[in-house]
């Protein structure tokens, strides 16, 4: 197949069990512009290059375990990491920890959304 068929990613979808509190952390705490929002259903938050959607699920739901709580894979980039974590850490955003220089020369730091959803601040190497 020498045909293009992907040419960006579009969105992502992050679960959560209280969408109010979740557009109370992602957008009053993270500053992320909220553009849409269905109040028991979804939220969508647009970044410059992708969107982001977070969407509840019922704890009674057999996949809430699988889907909230845990390491997303999810980073969001900053051109100034030690700002950005002391501006974030300020407004009550909890950091497992320290931003940190990676092998790759990107600096990471982790942190945890109100449903311990696992994020990740990223600043790109000469950043």
């Amino acid at each position: 197949m020498n045909q293009k068929v992907v040419d960006g990613l579009s969105a992502v979808r992050l679960f959560v069990s209280n969408l109010e509190r979740a557009v109370e952390f992602y957008k009053g705490r993270l500053g992320l512009t909220l553009t849409a929002q269905d109040e028991s259903v979804y939220a969508v938050f647009q970044l410059p290059n992708v969107t982001l959607i977070v969407e509840p699920v019922d704890s009674a739901d057999a996949e809430f375990d699988e889907l909230v709580g845990r390491f997303t894979g999810v980073s969001f980039s900053t051109g100034d990491i030690h700002a950005a974590y002391d501006q974030l850490s300020s407004a009550g955003v909890h950091f497992l920890g320290a931003p940190k220089t990676q092998v790759w020369g990107g600096i990471l730091a982790h942190f945890h959304d109100p449903d311990h959803n696992v994020l990740t601040l990223v600043q790109a190497p000469g950043a």
